[in-house]
């Protein structure tokens, strides 16, 4: 029997059609596989990077720590008292108070 011409047969348009939905499935799952690999390379690159910071402060920190002299470490504590003062934080009476201590006063 010869098959007419013009339409495709039904078992031809459900070939096609399994072939249209295999195809489409197949490039969804490799690109969903794609986007997943590169999060997962992004995090461990975030995730080295931050462990790199971590070390290079921890190395830092013990040589900072002797530099700090005592009259480094009241001139920060009273521009900490100052900001907190600027802010409204602390009223003029407290600060005072905290002034005073900090002086040893």
């Amino acid at each position: 029997m010869m098959r007419r011409g013009g339409r495709p047969g039904l078992i031809g348009m459900a070939a096609r059609t399994a072939v249209v939905a295999g195809t489409a499935t197949a490039v969804a799952g490799g690109v969903q596989a794609h986007q997943a690999n590169k999060q997962q390379q992004a995090a461990e690159a975030d995730a080295y990077e931050q462990q790199q910071a971590a070390a290079q402060m921890a190395q830092a920190a013990p040589a900072a720590a002797p530099a700090a002299s005592p009259q480094d470490e009241l001139t920060a504590k009273l521009e900490q008292l100052a900001s907190l003062h600027a802010q409204g934080i602390l009223s003029d009476e407290e600060f005072a108070s905290a002034k005073a201590k900090a002086l040893g006063i």
